[in-house]
Parts: C-alpha cells; structure tokens; sequence
C-alpha cells in the first residue's frame, strides 16, 4: 500500500474528480454539508429567478441574475470537487487493495495431523475457526492465525514492500492476512475473520471514506458554522424589508433584490471552511494510508494530534535492537580465555543476535573458530522466559549464561559462591546502560558478559523535538532500573518504566489519564493488548499478533514502532490545518462586508460610502467580485486542504501566533486585495454596468 505520489494530481485521478463533483449535486449528498446545502439552494434560487425574467418577472438586470446562480453554481462544483479529489486518492488505493483480494479456492482441513483429508471451497465460503493449509505460491484466503508451521509471506500486496516477512506458529509473528502469498513451505492457518471483515475488506472501506464518520471535533465544527449560517441568514432576510421600508420612505426604488441578499448570504456565509472541512478529514486519513498506517477511525487521527505523552518500547525504537557483545570480563582470577571458550561454547547454539554476537566476539579477540561438537556429545539448554538462562551440558561439564539473578540462584543450587566482584561487575555495566550476562562452568562464576545497546542516530534530537511540542516520552523496558536510567539518559527522554511487564504498562497508562494526560504507544503482542485497548491513540504492528491488531486504533503496516512520533505529526497536521482555514475563511468574511455592503446601500445612506474603502465600481461589480472571490478560493485552497497546513516543531503558543497572522490577519488582506482586482477586470472587459 506504498501510494506516495511524485505528482500531486494524476490526470486520471483530476478527470475521475470532475466525474464525481457532477454526481454529488445529488440533494441527498448536498444534504450532508448544511452549510454547502445553503450555497446549492441559492443557486436553485437564482437559476429560477433567471427563468422568470426571461418572462418579464425580474427584480435585477438578466444578465446580472444569470451571472449570479452561474457564479453559485460552481462554489458548490468546487466544493464538490474539493471533497472528491481527496476521496479520489483513497479511491484509487482502495482499488489496488480489490485487485489484491481475489476469491480463491482454499484447502480447508479437519486438523492439522489430518493434512490429506482436503477439502476444497471457495475463499468466501469461510467461516470464523475453520483450518486451511496454503502451500508454497498459494494465496493466503483469509485472515487468521498460524497454528502450525513456519514459512515466508509475500505480503507487498497489503505493504507495499517486496521483501518477503516470517510468518509461524506461537510467539508474536503468527498472524497472516487474506491476499498474502506464501513464498515458501507450508502453513496450517486458523480463519479468524468472517466472510467481508477481513482486514483487507476494513483497509478498502477506510482509504476510500466508505465508513469514514465525523469526528467529535469535525461535528462541533460543523454546528459552529452551521450556527454562523443562520445568525446570516436571518440578518440577510431581515435587510430586505428593512431596505423596502427605508427606500419608501425616500421615496426610491428599492435598491436590493433577491438576487444580490442571496449572493451577500453566500459570502458572509463561512462557504470556505465549509467547502474544504470535510476534504480536510479526508485527506488527513489519506496522509496517514500514505505512511503505511491504517487507522481504524478519524477520531483516533485527531487524538494523536492532541497526544501529550508517548510510551515507546526501548529495543528497536530507541536502540537498534540487536544488543552487542561488547566486553568479556573475567572474574575471581578466572583465565580470560577460559570466560571466552565457556562463552562461546554456551552460544553456539543460540540463534539471537546478543548471542551470535558472542560467537562473533570469541572469534575476532580471542581466535576461538567454530568446533566440532558431535565428540562432546553435547546437549544445548534454551533460554526460556522462566529460567532466564540458557548453556550447553557436555562430557560431564555444565555451563550457564543469563541473568545475574538466574545465575546465582543456578550457583547456590550448585552449592557454589556468587562472588562479590561478579557483583561490582554486573552493577558497572548496568550503570554504563549495558546488559550484564553472567557465565558460570560447573556452579562456579567465570565471568560476566557486557552486551551493549546501541542508540539509533538522531533519536535524542527526535525526542527534544517532542520536547518542544509540550510531549513528554515514556521509554518502556524490561531491564533493571540501573540499565534503564542509563540508557534513559544517553536517548533523551523525560521517563522510563524498568522491569515493565503487561499489568505494569496498563496500570502507567490509567494512572497518566487520572491525571488528564493523553497517551499513545505501540505494541505487537497479545500482551500488549490490554495496554494498547487503553491507550488513547494505540499503533499495532502489522507483523503482530490478531489480538494486539484488534486492541489498537491504527496498524502500522511497516511494523516500524518509530512510526509513532511520524503519526503525532500528521495527527497535529490536521487539526491545524482545520483550524488555520476556519479562522481564513472567518477573516475572509470582513472583506465581503466591506466589499458588498455599502454598495448596496450607499443609494439609501450616502455615509456608507466612507466603507467602500476600496472603490469598486459598482452594486453590480461588488456583488460579482465578492461571489468570484468566494468560489474561486476554495479551488485555490484544495492544495493547502489536501498536503495540510506545514507543521514545525515549536511551542503551541509560537506556532498559534504565526497561523493567527498567516491566516487570521492574511485571511482579511487576502480579499480586499483580490476583490478590486476582480472589479477592475470587470470593468476593463465591460462585463457589469
């Protein structure tokens, strides 16, 4: 789903939006947007106005009536067409998605020991717990969940990237979505989803607005405006007969007409926030689908640009992941070449980098190559979560490698001593933010293990950056709280949650909201679940587990946790490129006033010329200027509304006060400037009276 575009409008998508902008005319849609549905009923308004002076039934000049519902008739094109180029891009998305999920024949099975009993159905034919076996090249027919087997999954249709990614059974790696392939090997998949609930079917409908709904803040907005509108509108029909009685008095005709007070409505009207509002969501969704994350709602878009606190996992967000053997350090008098050969011997079998990476070490500083171990008769230990250790059992020797704790507890059981300078060296390298791996042989210590984690460049600028933004950052880790401080620290960031386990992260996040606080994180594992169902804005990643998928409010597709702080910038993107047209499109109504007003009514009130500030020409070329203006802003605006209002990384206060003078001050210059420029070619061309 990588769509990132070099252009900004392809032809295709510009003619598809024009398309689309004639079939939203339809009152039915009009109806939606309150606001635009006032433009689209004065542009009916007028047009029949126009009909009855063909009859001889006018209240102004024909031409002027016609110039008039013309001119009304494309603000609601536009407007339209604003909405439809921003859904024409997750339109197009969402059709690359439909040519991706195809409805294919899956081999649906008994169990998993019963692979030959096969039979063959139709993809939506599935149902919630059935088994299916995909073999090598075989699309994937359904969500589910890998309960045996490992293989490789082609999944760029759904990412976009073409590398293929490990899916298999038990741990965090075991969900596979329909129209995937497999690349290799076999799998057995439990279905996990219904026929049409797929992810997939969740991913088109969301890019392409089909159950895109208003967001809290996009529906207070709208009342605001729709608020505007009527305080307009009983103005606008209040000055009619007030103009009939003034002008009688005089003994005038009266000056106004139907035809003029609805194009004044329409321009003090706010048209042009209303015109581009819900384009604005929209395009903010697809921002988002852009940098390969999927959310759930627009509301959860919005929270993240008011998130103030992020929890980020320490290990492949803040570090690169992948700890380094960095020092072997003997203790007890103990041969440092003696703490390497244990070493490594203990790790030839441990396939995580922090353990080749201690083969890679005995190799390049001690010389100790791989050996041959089918005379030693070896037996190798795995590390499990509940012993924390792991070794290798050998012609009557045993070695151990893992957590300080694990390993004494192992030396005491052994009847040996846990010496006091294991114990200096394993505070040191905690305090260095490194992690100690205690090596023992035969109940006695050798040494300790310094493995290193490496800071990814940048991320203590990143965090500072946040820093600005009035976020504080979180960093959640299972080290002990000495490594933790450390590395806490060397990255920059505000706090950290040593020793965390799955009740530790929900209850740090309860307490946070107690405290009024707005939290996101990400999370990948069905123990992440609990925390990520309670966090305001939660990013599951897409190689995670269903559970952890159905817990967050966004999926990342590229399962990089660093995506976080990319999704708190789009989600502020979009509340101040909300909030920076709205105040536009307010400002913009005091240059109409001062444009359409006292050309109407100067005939009555000779001193209202002194508000004619800019001289225009006439009643006439007021109106038309003020009505031309007001349309032709919203198509200038659809780029703005589209890529969003650009974000820095500053104070809320200092980014406050430069929108209030780029739009607020620039929204009442902006017109004055345009309006008489508009009059004068009106008069140049002859075009008014």
């Amino acid at each position: 789903m990588n769509q990132k575009q070099t252009a900004f409008v392809t032809k295709e998508l510009m003619l598809r939006a024009v398309k689309d902008s004639f079939v939203k005319l339809a009152p039915k849609t009009q109806l939606r947007n309150p606001v635009m549905f006032l433009v689209y009923v004065s542009a009916v308004l007028t047009t029949a106005l126009y009909v009855c002076s063909l009859f001889g039934v006018a209240d102004a000049r024909p031409g002027f009536i016609l110039a008039v519902a013309v001119i009304l008739w494309f603000t609601v094109l536009f407007a339209d067409f604003a909405e439809a180029i921003a859904e024409g891009r997750g339109k197009a998305q969402a059709d690359a998605l439909r040519a991706a999920r195809q409805d294919v024949t899956a081999n649906k099975i008994p169990s998993p020991d019963r692979r030959d009993e096969i039979t063959r159905v139709k993809s939506a034919c599935l149902r919630k717990g059935d088994l299916v076996l995909v073999g090598v090249g075989e699309q994937i027919p359904a969500d589910g969940e890998v309960i045996d087997g490992a293989a490789s999954v082609d999944e760029s249709a759904i990412t976009g990237e073409s590398a293929p990614v490990i899916r298999e059974s038990g741990g965090d790696r075991s969900a596979v979505t329909g129209g995937t392939t497999v690349t290799s090997d076999q799998l057995v998949i439990r279905v996990t989803s219904e026929a049409g609930e797929s992810f997939l079917d969740k991913m088109i409908a969301m890019v392409e607005g089909a159950s895109r709904k208003k967001t809290p803040n996009e529906i207070a907005l709208q009342i605001l405006l729709v608020a505007l509108t009527i305080i307009f509108l009983l103005v606008t029909v209040s000055l009619y007969p007030f103009s009939a009685f003034s002008a009688g008095q005089a003994g005038m005709v009266n000056p106004t007409s139907v035809t003029a007070l609805a194009a004044l409505l329409v321009c003090l009207a706010p048209t042009t926030i209303g015109a581009l509002l819900s384009a604005i969501g929209i395009a903010g969704m697809s921002r988002l689908n852009q940098a390969n994350v999927l959310a759930m709602s627009g509301r959860s878009i919005e929270a993240a640009g008011d998130v103030d606190t992020l929890l980020l996992d320490k290990t492949g967000t803040i570090t690169l992941g992948n700890r380094q053997a960095y020092e072997l350090i003997p203790v007890d008098g103990t041969d440092i070449h003696e703490l390497a050969d244990a070493a490594q011997l203990s790790s030839l079998a441990d396939e995580t980098p922090e353990g080749r990476s201690v083969v890679v070490l005995a190799k390049e500083q001690f010389g100790l190559r791989g050996r041959n171990l089918g005379g030693l008769h070896a037996s190798f230990i795995p590390f499990t979560a509940k012993t924390r250790m792991s070794g290798v059992d050998y012609a009557g020797n045993e070695i151990r490698k893992g957590a300080a704790e694990a390993v004494r507890a192992y030396v005491a059981g052994q009847g040996g001593a846990y010496s006091k300078q294991c114990e200096e060296a394993v505070e040191q390298i905690a305090r260095q933010g490194g992690t100690p791996l205690v090596v023992a042989k035969n109940g006695r210590v050798l040494g300790v293990i310094h493995l290193k984690d490496i800071i990814k460049q940048g991320v203590r600028e990143k965090f500072a950056d946040l820093r600005k933004m009035g976020i504080r950052t979180v960093m959640i880790t299972g080290d002990n709280p000495l490594t933790a401080s450390a590395i806490a620290a060397e990255a920059g960031v505000d706090d950290f949650l040593a020793e965390a386990t799955p009740e530790g992260k929900l209850q740090m996040i309860r307490d946070l909201q107690a405290k009024g606080h707005l939290v996101a994180m990400t999370g990948d594992g069905t123990n992440d679940a609990p925390a990520l169902a309670q966090a305001d804005v939660a990013v599951a990643m897409n190689t995670g587990t269903q559970a952890a998928k159905e817990a967050g409010n966004m999926v990342d597709l590229d399962s990089s946790p660093t995506k976080l702080i990319d999704i708190v910038r789009i989600g502020k993107q979009l509340l101040m490129t909300r909030g920076s047209l709205t105040t536009f499109s307010i400002a913009n109504d005091v240059a109409k006033y001062f444009a359409i007003l006292p050309a109407l009514f100067m005939g009555l009130y000779p001193g209202l010329s002194a508000l004619n500030i800019m001289g225009l020409h006439s009643a006439e070329s007021a109106i038309l200027s003020a009505i031309i203006y007001n349309a032709l802003i919203i198509v200038a605006l659809i780029p703005l509304a589209l890529r969003g209002v650009r974000y820095r990384e500053v104070p809320a206060a200092k980014l406050l006060s430069r929108n209030l003078v780029v739009y607020g001050l620039g929204g009442i210059i902006a017109p004055f400037i345009a309006i008489k420029l508009i009059d004068m070619l009106l008069v140049l061309f002859g075009l008014v009276l």
